[in-house]
This record gives structure tokens, sequence and C-alpha cells, in this order.
């Protein structure tokens, strides 16, 4: 007799996703230096995206409330010149798409899965040409949402939600490592948010990382503020452990991953973990050089690391094939990366090289293609 599945351990969860009114530092704008917000379709531009690839991956994107309408979607595709993706709704637990018609607040989860779906769309048909296909699973749970998904042959899954490891607790993050690495094994890659409120992740001490970033076999996806002629760590709340600025550090629930080759070793005399390094890899995400979206009828600008996770989940679904534990291979092939070096996210710094705040760096499109024959 087969033993019975362990009961799902339910953690609450955030998005992580900042509107451009709630960061602290104001920037006044210089068109000359930057561009902010981007267009999707620029800030692919900027980072090299491939073009005229074959596509046909299917995108996964986990979304624990809130909601979307159709509307707004063809709004904002017809605004960059797109079709609007083929989006399908699935309910894994009753949970179903609920938008928020009525108010608007700072933070109401329309935005969340306006950012994920409009942002993995725009960069999937950036890299192809063609229209994004995507199932959006409304769950209170990422672990069993992530199960459906690979059920239902998704080949990329974008998770923009999480809570810092002590939150979740170790038998939670073993669940959610478990399911990552079940879909891993049937072709799944699945990117996850680091979070946003630095290296504390909103926490009660400096140093936490994130689940699920910080499972081995989800792809942490750190922030950084891009203008048109510099990228460095995002951080809002310099000298702050807990302010606005990209999640990272290192796990106190999983060890140290043999693939992670040249991740500096954890600072000593400090709170922080000794285990995986998070995030793994970066991109914009300040709200300050933020992702023009459109929800509510209006457009508005976010940021956030929950942005980051479907540029890459786009990304990686134009290539059109089953690819499943990716992570191992982007830290082998750093040179597909632009190294950021320059910030921090309140008690790590970056450096040359990989680090606790940007991982391997953000992606140089054509290169991150080459890698996987694409």
């Amino acid at each position: 007799m087969n033993p019975s599945p362990s009961p799902v351990i339910h953690v609450k969860c955030k998005p992580y996703f900042k509107l451009r009114s709630q960061v602290a530092r104001v920037i006044v704008a210089d068109m000359a230096t930057m561009t902010g917000p981007w267009k999707v379709t620029d800030l692919c531009k900027a980072y090299n995206w491939p073009t005229n690839l074959a596509g046909g991956g299917v995108i996964a994107i986990v979304e624990l409330g809130g909601g979307w309408v159709k509307a707004d979607m063809d709004t904002f595709f017809k605004s960059l010149g797109q079709p609007t993706p083929h989006i399908t709704d699935v309910s894994v637990d009753g949970t179903q798409n609920n938008p928020n018609q009525s108010v608007s607040s700072s933070n109401d989860p329309d935005y969340e899965v306006a950012l994920d779906i409009q942002v993995a769309g725009a960069a999937y048909y950036a890299a192809t040409g063609k229209a994004a296909t995507m199932r959006v699973y409304w769950s209170q749970d990422i672990a069993t949402a992530v199960q459906k998904a690979v059920a239902d042959g998704c080949d990329v899954c974008s998770i923009s939600w999480g809570a810092d490891e002590a939150v979740w607790g170790t038998a939670a993050a073993q669940q959610m490592e478990s399911a990552a690495t079940d879909a891993t094994k049937a072709g799944m890659v699945v990117f996850g948010a680091a979070g946003d409120n630095d290296s504390s992740d909103g926490g009660s001490t400096p140093a936490n990382v994130d689940v699920p970033s910080s499972c081995p076999h989800v792809v942490g996806c750190g922030g950084t503020y891009k203008t048109t002629t510099e990228e460095t760590v995002w951080n809002d709340n310099p000298g702050q452990t807990d302010g606005s600025g990209t999640g990272g550090g290192y796990s106190t629930i999983f060890p140290t991953q043999a693939f992670q080759v040249g991740a500096p070793p954890p600072p000593t005399g400090t709170s922080a973990g000794t285990g995986r390094m998070v995030p793994d890899v970066t991109g914009d995400a300040d709200p300050n050089t933020g992702y023009d979206v459109y929800v509510h009828g209006s457009s508005t600008v976010v940021g956030g690391t929950s942005a980051v996770a479907p540029l890459y989940a786009g990304l990686f679904a134009a290539f059109g094939r089953k690819l499943g534990f990716v992570t191992p291979k982007l830290w082998e092939n750093q040179q597909a990366f632009n190294d950021i070096t320059v910030g921090n996210n309140g008690l790590f710094d970056a450096a040359p090289g990989p680090d606790p705040c940007s991982g391997v760096g953000s992606p140089i499109g054509t290169s991150v293609a080459a890698l996987f024959g694409a």
C-alpha cells in the first residue's frame, strides 16, 4: 500500500510587487541617461533579447489572490502592437480569478496579476513574434499549484509570491522544494521572485531569504535598478536591511549547492544563514525604473522582483522545449549575463562575479538562448 501523502502545510505568502508611489527614493528622470518606466519591449531590447525563436512553451503563472480582466489585457498588448496571449484560468483548490473592480490600493494583488501576465506575455512575444499561451493557477498554496501545472504539461512556471524562511518553517519549505524538484524532473523550469524587502526579507532579523526562491530547484530572481547607461543592485533605502530593495542572502534550510560556482561564502559574525545563496539571476525591478503595465483601466508603473520571474519565464518559454533543472547551466555560463558589481541590499554587497544581491547577473538574452540551442 502506498503511504498517504503528507498534508499540505499552508503558509501565508505575499506578492512581490512595488508601485512607484511606494518607494522612498525619488529620482528625477534624465532622459539622456535613463528610461523609466520601461515598456517591456524596450527592456527586452536593452537586454539583447533574441528574436524569431520557434516558441511553443506554455507558461504557468501562480497566483494566490487578485484577478485580471480581458479589457485590461487587450489594451496593454495593443499598446505594444502585440496580440493578447491565450490565457486560461485554472482553479486548483476553489480559488478563482477575482479582480477588484471598485477600489485600488497599494497592496491590491490585481497589480501582481497584471504584472505577471503582461511581462511574461510581452517578453515571450518579443522573442518569438507569437502570442503566448498561459495558464494562470489560482490556489492558496504554491506547491499544489506547481504540481497542477506539471500535471497539465506546462513548460515554464513563474512564481511572484513568497515569504521568508522563518515564516515557512522547514517542513513547508521542504514540501515546496519537493514540488519544485518533481517539476524540474518533468521538464518544467521554475522561477521565483527573491523578495522586495532587502536582506531581511521583511523578517525579524537583518538576514533572511525567501521561499520559494531559496529552494534549490527554483531559479531565484533578484532585482536591479536599470537605466539606459547603468545597472546596479535595487535598493531604495541604502543603509537599511528592511527597506525597498531586492531580497538575497543565504538559506538557513537548504545547504550550499555545488552548482553555484564561484558563490562567495556567507559573512561571519552575522545572523546570515550558511546554506544556498539567493538569488541565482537578476533583472530590472526598481519601481523607479519599473514597468509600464495596465490595470483597473489605466496605466501604472510597477516594479519588484515579481517582474523578474515572469520576464525570465517569457524568455525560457520562447525556447519551446522542456528544459527542467536549468540552474546549473546558468551558473556554469556566467558570461551569458551582465555582471552587477555596484550596490547592496542592506547586509550584502555586490562584487565582481556572483553575489547574494544579484546572483550571476542580468540576462544577455541572445547568449542565454544560445546556451539552450535556441
